[in-house]
């Protein structure tokens, strides 16, 4: 049985209940005001014991099942450290009520016996209130705190405690398993379920070559959760009023304090804007690639002619372009090249040589 139908039947019981026992004296207390009140005891009482016992079946549920429901629901749904912030907020609170409470109790009755609770309420209240909005900020400040002092022996960080955000994209991309088997990345990958679903959205679509990368990505998230050296995670952690994927994902990185690993050009400055660190498979790649100075000679192969006169093209393993100046008949050849000048656009970095 349903427990918001199980919880009306028991308020339906308990308020007619009620109505049994105060149906005779609310028939007497009419009959104060009015000497000749026309119902006797028998239908008065049937009629409270009706009207209770609908009130008990409609109001029931909001004042049991409901209040429990949206506690259960904003706990599911926020951040472990949102939780630590609320519960730490309220104990300031009590304890900031309770140091007030004695001279609030020296006042004249009745505000001796009242302000003092009142209190309690109003600054656990505030205290919840104060500690949950503002807990990135008083976060930062502990750290700023305990960042002034060394760690040392077992209290020192260790790489296991960071975690890192995933994206859609990082999983699809693929490249995010061969980065974790490296041990590069050095923490827990949380992936919150609403990038599953979307993972899952892409993985259904009718377009063949959506349909064929969103597998892959669920391939590679099977790949990085068979693999005991990598802990992923996937959490049930998400934020309420927002639908877009990206703007979920950096509100969820502010409150985690932890950064977001993708390769998504647009949340890429999104979450930059909004001061949340991104880890940029991209950025990685282009990081690692081969470093060439003017003058280095290295071998490539000639595999297409370039845009200006007798000009070769090649390409290295990391796909960085070569412009090889007179390579042009050295077409479909292994020649060794002199490094004459490097070029960085915005589009990549280009190599200019010439034949050795």
């Amino acid at each position: 049985m349903d427990a918001v139908l199980l919880s009306r039947i028991i308020g339906l019981v308990v308020f007619g209940i009620i109505g049994i026992f105060s149906g005779i004296p609310i028939h007497n207390f009419l009959l104060t005001f009015w000497s000749t009140y026309p119902l006797s005891n028998g239908v008065t009482m049937a009629i409270v014991i009706v009207i209770l016992a609908a009130l008990g079946f409609l109001i029931t549920p909001w004042i049991t099942i409901k209040p429990l429901q949206a506690l259960k629901k904003a706990f599911r749904h926020s951040a472990p450290q949102v939780l630590i912030s609320g519960l730490v907020g309220l104990i300031v609170g009590l304890i900031i009520a309770a140091i007030i409470a004695f001279p609030l109790s020296l006042l004249p009755s009745p505000m001796g016996s009242l302000l003092p609770v009142l209190g309690l309420f109003l600054f656990g209240y505030l205290g919840v209130f104060l500690f949950t909005t503002r807990n990135q900020d008083f976060t930062n400040l502990f750290k700023s705190v305990s960042n002034r002092t060394p760690a040392r022996g077992k209290n020192a960080p260790s790489d296991s405690e960071r975690r890192i955000l995933v994206d859609t994209s990082a999983i699809i991309d693929g490249r995010i398993a061969d980065i974790a088997k490296t041990g590069f990345l050095g923490g827990t990958l949380i992936v919150p379920r609403f990038v599953l679903n979307e993972l899952q959205y892409v993985s259904d679509s009718a377009d063949s070559l959506r349909r064929q990368r969103g597998r892959r990505g669920m391939d590679v998230l099977s790949e990085l959760q068979q693999n005991a050296d990598i802990p992923v995670s996937i959490s049930d952690m998400d934020v309420d009023g927002v639908r877009e994927v990206d703007d979920r994902l950096v509100i969820l990185a502010r409150q985690m304090n932890c950064p977001i690993l993708t390769n998504d050009y647009n949340l890429n400055r999104i979450a930059e804007l909004q001061g949340v660190k991104i880890l940029n498979i991209n950025d990685l790649a282009n990081a690692v690639k081969v470093i060439l100075l003017p003058g280095e000679t290295f071998s490539i192969r000639v595999i297409q002619e370039g845009k200006e006169y007798n000009q070769g093209v090649g390409y290295l393993d990391d796909g960085t372009m070569v412009v090889i100046e007179n390579g042009q008949r050295y077409l479909e050849k292994e020649i060794p090249v002199t490094v004459t000048k490097i070029l960085q656009t915005s589009a990549g970095r280009m190599i200019f040589a010439k034949p050795e």
